[in-house]
């Protein structure tokens, strides 16, 4: 049964015990004579059992001991409300017009429904401590999510996505990877300023992925940069990615 069913099902159990711990409450007081003391002391037993009902079905226990004491004191504070509440109630149907055998019938109903809620009162609260110890120790063993990079991505210089690209970068690059490479001397490239080495990474990674075939030498010569600077701005991105690994 789903916890949150069970939950739904001990607060109409606990509804219904109350129910018949207020019927209770009210034939004792209805014995008892006309004054605060003698009411209050009337209607006192049914109520430390609604207490006591409520304490066993929501405090575990881990002694076997401490179980059947408190499950002894429990019988015997019920015990108690019963004998009082029985002969409190059977008077007052006999006072209200009840004959024959209503009188000593009647309390019967109300400390029976009493007995049976508060039995099931507690076996629920059994039930619901079960689930939920099963559901924490699910959750504890459960894989948590590693904080490390997984082991099979990829450098950034192919890590990188497009979306991670500035836009007029990969306007830049589209550009680029379409037309044909300018024949400059060997070694030189043309002066532009010099990007971030994580967007030279990213760039170089996108004309890659465009152009399949593409040489170092022809992924510099797209950029801008000499083939010296692409190695070192990859050298520099994978130690980058390997510090924040470390870090994280």
């Amino acid at each position: 049964m789903p916890l949150h069913h069970l939950h739904r099902v001990r607060w109409a159990v606990r509804a219904t015990l109350t129910l018949g711990v207020a019927a209770s409450v009210v034939a004792n007081i209805l014995h008892a004579q006309q004054n605060p003391i003698s009411q209050a002391i009337a209607a006192w037993p049914p109520l430390a059992l609604l207490l006591t009902v409520e304490l066993i079905s929501r405090v575990p226990v881990h002694r076997r001991s401490l179980a059947v004491a408190r499950l002894a004191a429990t019988a015997t504070i019920a015990g108690i409300a019963a004998w009082v509440s029985y002969w409190h109630m059977a008077g007052v149907a006999a006072r209200y017009g009840e004959t024959g055998a209503s009188p000593y019938l009647l309390p019967l109903s109300v400390d029976g429904l009493i007995v049976v809620a508060s039995i099931c009162l507690v076996e629920l609260g059994g039930r619901i401590s079960a689930v939920e110890t099963k559901h924490d120790q699910r959750t504890a063993a459960a894989p948590q999510p590693s904080a490390e990079a997984p082991a099979a991505a990829a450098t950034p210089t192919r890590a990188a996505t497009p979306a991670a690209v500035p836009v007029q970068a990969r306007l830049r690059v589209a550009e680029a990877a379409t037309r044909p490479a300018a024949k400059r001397p060997p070694g030189k490239a043309t002066r532009r300023p010099r990007r971030p080495v994580t967007e030279t990474a990213a760039l170089a990674a996108q004309i890659e992925a465009t152009r399949p075939h593409a040489t170092e030498a022809d992924v510099a010569e797209a950029l801008g940069i000499t083939l010296s600077r692409l190695r070192a701005v990859r050298r520099e991105a994978q130690a980058r990615e390997r510090e924040l690994e470390f870090a994280a």
